[in-house]
C-alpha cells in the first residue's frame, strides 16, 4: 500500500470529494452526536439559529427541523465548497427555512442581537482565537440566547488511538500542529472558562460518552479518516516509508478490535458546553 496524500486542507475539493463519498455512513456515525448537541441547545419553534463551522450541514439541518416553521438556521463556514454540500442535502430535506453563509467565526457579518442560539459542532476546538471568535458570537445573540457546544474529549479514546494513536507510534514527534488538536477542550472546564471569560452565565458542562458507530468495515473507517482528519495527516509523513504497511496493518487490527457484526462500535467522549447571554 502507498503513503496517501497527507496534503488536503480544510475545505480542499478532495475533502469535499471524501466527505460526499462517504456521507450516508458519515452521517450515521455522527447521528448521537448530533443529537446530543441538538438536546443540549434545546432549539424552541421560531428561534433564529447560528450554526458555526457546519461543514456539510449537521447540526445546522436538524436544528431546522426543530425550529420550523417560523425558526431560521444559518449555516456558517470557511468553506464554500462544503457549505455547497449543505445546501444540497437541506434541498433534499425540503428545508425553506435554512441558509448557509461563508464566513469566519472571528468576524461574524452580522448586526448585533441576531441570534437566539449559536451553535457548533466539533468545530470550537479548531478556532484560532477562541476568545475572539466567543466575543463575536456574545455580540450578535440576543439578550436571554444560549450558546452550545460539542467537542472532542480525550485523544486516549478507541476512535483516536485505534488509528492515529497507532501512526504516532511509528511517526514520533508531536500529534498535531499547533492550534489544531482536536482534543485541546478535554480538560474538564477548559471550555467553560473561556465562555465565562467572553461574559457568557449560566455556563455549564459535562464530559458524556455516545454511540459513535461506522457502519462497515475497518478499512472504510480508516480511509475516511485519513482522508478528512486534517491535523492528523503530518503524521503520515513522518511514518518511515519502509513501516508504513506494518503501520496500516496495526491500525486496522486494532479498529477491528471494536468490530461487531457488519459495524465499528468506537463510542466517542465528548465534551458538551453551554452559555448564556444576559
Amino acid at each position: 500500500m502507498s503513503l496517501p496524500d497527507s496534503n488536503p486542507q480544510w475545505g480542499s475539493t478532495y475533502r469535499r470529494m471524501a466527505s460526499e463519498k462517504w456521507k450516508a455512513k458519515s452521517a450515521a456515525m455522527g447521528r448521537d452526536a448530533t443529537d446530543a448537541l441538538v438536546n443540549h441547545a434545546r432549539p424552541l419553534p421560531g428561534m433564529q439559529v447560528l450554526d458555526l463551522a457546519s461543514g456539510t450541514g449537521e447540526p445546522a439541518i436538524s436544528l431546522a427541523l426543530r425550529v420550523a416553521p417560523s425558526g431560521h438556521v444559518t449555516a456558517l463556514d470557511l468553506s464554500g465548497e462544503l457549505l455547497e454540500v449543505a445546501a444540497a442535502r437541506a434541498k433534499e430535506r425540503g428545508l425553506e427555512n435554512f441558509s448557509t453563509r461563508q464566513a469566519d467565526a472571528h468576524s461574524l457579518p452580522f448586526p448585533d442581537q441576531s441570534f437566539d442560539l449559536v451553535t457548533s459542532r466539533f468545530g470550537v476546538m479548531f478556532f484560532q482565537d477562541i476568545a475572539k471568535a466567543l466575543r463575536e458570537m456574545h455580540r450578535v445573540m440576543k439578550p436571554g440566547g444560549r450558546v452550545c457546544f460539542l467537542a472532542w474529549g480525550p485523544f486516549e479514546q478507541p476512535f483516536w488511538s485505534s488509528m492515529w494513536g497507532v501512526v504516532h507510534k511509528y511517526a514520533g514527534g508531536t500529534l498535531t500542529p499547533p492550534g489544531q488538536d482536536p482534543c485541546r477542550y478535554a480538560q474538564p472546564g477548559s471550555l467553560t472558562a473561556f465562555l465565562r471569560q467572553a461574559g457568557f452565565q449560566d455556563v455549564d458542562e459535562e464530559t458524556k460518552t455516545v454511540p459513535w458507530t461506522w457502519p462497515g468495515t475497518a478499512e472504510e473507517v480508516w480511509e475516511l479518516t485519513q482522508e478528512v482528519s486534517t491535523p492528523f495527516l503530518p503524521l503520515i509523513k513522518r511514518v518511515p516509508a519502509e513501516k508504513w504497511d506494518q503501520a496500516n496493518r496495526e491500525v486496522l487490527q486494532a479498529v477491528r478490535s471494536y468490530a461487531e457484526g457488519d459495524q465499528i462500535k468506537f463510542g466517542a467522549v465528548v465534551v458538551l458546553a453551554s452559555g448564556t447571554k444576559t
